[in-house]
């Protein structure tokens, strides 16, 4: 059984003292308490005409929250006795992901095993490990944290690292505003991300795990501690599990606040106690990741879809969505939508279909435009609809799959006024390592707030905002950059008309 721990400090040295408050002064929300504290993320800022008061609120308090998992009833605050839950549907022919969220939750060991959790596991420590990871393979899960990175291909290459110590990380670290899918898997179905980790450890010979849990989802810590201690008591975790020679233990590590720390090797820094800037790959983290050691880093709907995958084989999930993108993804559809909430969809549905089928399209007004997978994507304006939603075929037009979340935005807000909110955003959550990153995203927002004022500003600066975007795509070390970038390179694609008048 193992304990819930939180971020570690540095290892004793001679400059303890400033090398902790290097490491402190990263993040945002170290020691804040997040009651009463309005969200100003993405969906709570196109929102924002339904609350203006609230909306005030959050502009105004330091430091900001960017996203509180409460994008189906923006403008959101954080309340310590809400329990509101989105609107839930399976729309695909299989659920993978929402079959047991559907019908309520499933928070206790004793509800999750009522309907047949764990005994994939226990199947599958009765066959080689082996097994696991070609199932994985044969069904082309893609992670479902952003980058769409082959599962069964990263499985393989931690598992083929000599023998030694091994890690594996849930990433739960969910921070793009507009997404709360994983939210709800950690707060009502704890144990299928155990079941996944255990699963995932026995496949690549981990023996320890991590969950990385945002600090802005603090009822999912409370959560998951509880759900940690129930396998534990139960011999799911531990020197043998389920009474098999097989060692596996996982520990919470919940962060204090920081978008960037959703990219892996912020990530695997910020668990070690160092200041958790991005780190140039190769190496990878399936050869040097945590503590040096070979690592896994996948996040929770990623994890939650393994149970499934293993107990039906992975040509049954590959029967599932299209092209390069199989299996299902669960969207999240933000407040503006008539039927907001999560659906679980197969991939190849049209996003129009998602927009006016699942979503009812919005209340009463005009659509302006999507942001699909998070703040730092391309906005799809409404004759782009007819795309599929898939990983390549999004990317063709300048999207992305991210998590998931889709926000939609109407005439309450204006191109310029987006741009100026994105690349706030972006200056707030950088981690400061790329220049382009550090200096440009700030001077973007200078621009596009003189713009908001003014109504205008000077041709130079469109030059300078060319230059900049250029420089985010081409040097920046992850994706928070480079997704600034993107998202740039859509509106000046998409929406060019209705900025040109703006560079005078």
């Amino acid at each position: 059984m193992s304990s819930a721990i939180t971020i570690p400090r540095p290892p004793g040295r001679t400059d303890v003292i400033s090398e902790r408050r290097d490491v402190d002064s990263f993040y945002h929300l170290s020691g804040c308490s997040l009651v009463g504290r309005a969200c100003q993320g993405t969906a709570c800022f196109v929102a924002r005409h339904r609350n203006r008061q609230l909306w005030a609120e959050a502009v105004a308090q330091e430091p900001r929250v960017y996203c509180l998992g409460e994008c189906f009833a923006a403008p959101s605050i954080y309340d310590e006795n809400g329990d509101a839950r989105p609107h839930m549907e399976v729309r695909s022919r299989h659920s993978v992901v929402l079959s047991r969220l559907t019908n309520g939750d499933v928070r206790s060991l004793q509800a999750y095993t009522a309907q047949g959790g764990y005994t994939v596991l226990e199947e599958a420590l009765a066959k080689p490990s082996e097994k696991v990871i070609e199932a994985i393979e044969t069904s082309g899960l893609r992670g479902r944290g952003g980058a769409g990175f082959p599962t069964g291909r990263k499985w393989r290459a931690v598992a083929q690292q000599p023998a030694g110590e091994k890690f594996i990380i849930a990433n739960a670290d969910e921070g793009d505003p507009g997404a709360y899918i994983d939210r709800f898997l950690l707060e009502d179905d704890p144990h299928a991300l155990l079941e996944g980790m255990l699963l995932a450890a026995y496949a690549i010979g981990a023996r320890k795990g991590r969950i990385y849990l945002r600090n802005e989802y603090p009822r999912a810590e409370d959560i998951l501690r509880n759900a940690i201690a129930e396998a534990g008591s139960a011999g799911l975790l531990g020197k043998r599990v389920l009474g098999r020679d097989f060692v596996f233990d996982v520990d919470l590590v919940v962060g204090r606040g920081s978008y960037v720390c959703g990219e892996e090797t912020a990530l695997i820094r910020s668990i070690e106690g160092r200041r958790p800037h991005v780190m140039a790959r190769p190496p990878f983290p399936t050869e040097h990741g945590l503590f040096g050691k070979p690592t896994l880093v996948n996040n929770v709907e990623t994890l939650v879809s393994v149970p499934w995958i293993v107990a039906r084989g992975g040509e049954a999930y590959r029967a599932l969505g299209f092209s390069q993108s199989r299996g299902t993804k669960v969207v999240s559809l933000n407040s503006l939508f008539v039927r907001p909430g999560l659906y679980e969809i197969e991939f190849g549905m049209p996003v129009r279909q998602i927009v006016e089928d699942l979503g009812g399209g919005l209340r009463d007004r005009t659509i302006g435009g999507l942001i699909i997978g998070g703040p730092l994507a391309g906005v799809i304006p409404p004759h782009r609809f007819d795309t599929p939603f898939g990983f390549e075929e999004l990317h063709n037009i300048g999207a992305s799959v991210g998590h998931g979340g889709i926000v939609a935005f109407d005439e309450h807000t204006s191109i310029p006024e987006l741009v100026h909110h994105v690349f706030s955003f972006g200056a707030y959550e950088s981690c400061g390592e790329c220049t382009p990153c550090r200096i440009g995203s700030r001077r973007i927002e200078e621009i596009f707030g003189r713009i908001v004022g003014l109504g205008t500003t000077s041709a130079k600066d469109f030059v300078e905002l060319q230059q900049i975007v250029a420089a985010l795509k081409m040097t920046s070390l992850c994706g928070h950059g480079g997704g600034l970038g993107e998202f740039a390179d859509s509106v000046l694609c998409y929406y060019g008309d209705a900025l040109e008048p703006c560079f005078a």
